[in-house]
């Protein structure tokens, strides 16, 4: 494992509701993800929360308004603040999507997608090194959900993800369930998709569920992990091995227990296989 990346185990998103319980039971997770925007902040109850919770537990920042595909400049601003809160809460890494969440200063509130071109990862590239530059360390990146495609693609996610990676020096965050939903919802096989992942590159995944809506799929991470998602998770073990893994849920959370319960079946899982699986293969 790279040094700059430990293995942390299983963790969860720490989310308000669970706040006080963590505190109060210090229950048996190993890491949690925060969301970076909802600590961007001076002070407050939840950086208060935050702060104390870290002093038992790894964490990592993982944010949603980065923009790192955007046509606008980088908001150095929001950078600035993220570097703050880095120093703040020492996080073992900092994530954030390949996409894009507005332009001119207007914030869409959503991840949007990037047309998988020689042109866009030269763009993106470009940007990456910035980020990393400015924050003195390699981010991690996640591949989103989509619901749309570009005509202008000539490559496909897969591919395009891969490269930037390679040629920014940054690593990845895969989401499971992402790759989920845009095979359904784009029609491509999700084991093309991780075979053709560079191992050495994913240092952390993503468990989520999601709403069906027959015809497509969109990822409201308020629903637990599918059955059909738990099979790619296998797919993804045995393939990168042992990656710092999380589930993430943003909406009807429902107790703590509840969620250590499924995160408990992504460690039986990846347990059972990284246990029959003694040395993994040598990244490509």
């Amino acid at each position: 494992m790279d040094n700059n990346f430990p293995y942390l185990g299983f963790g969860l998103g720490l989310r308000r509701e669970h706040y006080q319980t963590v505190l109060d039971s210090k229950p048996d997770i190993d890491w949690f993800e925060i969301l970076s925007e909802n600590y961007m902040v001076p002070g407050g109850k939840p950086l208060d929360f935050a702060t104390r919770i870290r002093e038992h537990y790894p964490m990592v920042m993982h944010g949603v308004a980065m923009s790192i595909g955007s046509a606008s400049a980088l908001n150095m601003d929001y950078l600035k603040q993220l570097k703050n809160l880095a120093q703040r809460i020492q996080p073992s890494w900092i994530s954030d999507h390949l996409c894009w969440t507005g332009v001119n200063g207007s914030n869409t509130h959503d991840l949007l997608p990037l047309p998988y071109t020689e042109e866009a990862i030269s763009h993106v590239v470009s940007r990456v090194n910035q980020v990393q530059d400015y924050l003195g360390r390699e981010i991690l990146l996640e591949n989103v959900s989509s619901y749309v495609s570009f005509k202008q693609s000539d490559m496909p996610e897969w591919e395009f993800l891969s490269q930037v990676c390679q040629q920014s020096g940054c690593y990845l965050l895969l989401d499971i369930n992402n790759i989920y939903v845009s095979s359904f919802n784009h029609e491509f096989d999700p084991l093309t998709y991780l075979n053709h992942i560079p191992v050495n590159k994913v240092k952390q995944f993503h468990l989520a569920g999601h709403t069906n809506c027959d015809t497509y799929i969109i990822d409201t991470h308020d629903e637990p992990v599918i059955d059909e998602v738990w099979s790619l998770y296998q797919q993804a073990v045995k393939r990168f091995g042992k990656v710092s893994t999380m589930i993430e849920r943003d909406d009807n959370i429902p107790p703590l227990q509840t969620l250590i319960d499924e995160l408990d079946v992504a460690k039986n899982i990846a347990e059972k296989i990284t246990a029959s699986k003694p040395s993994l293969e040598v990244a490509l």
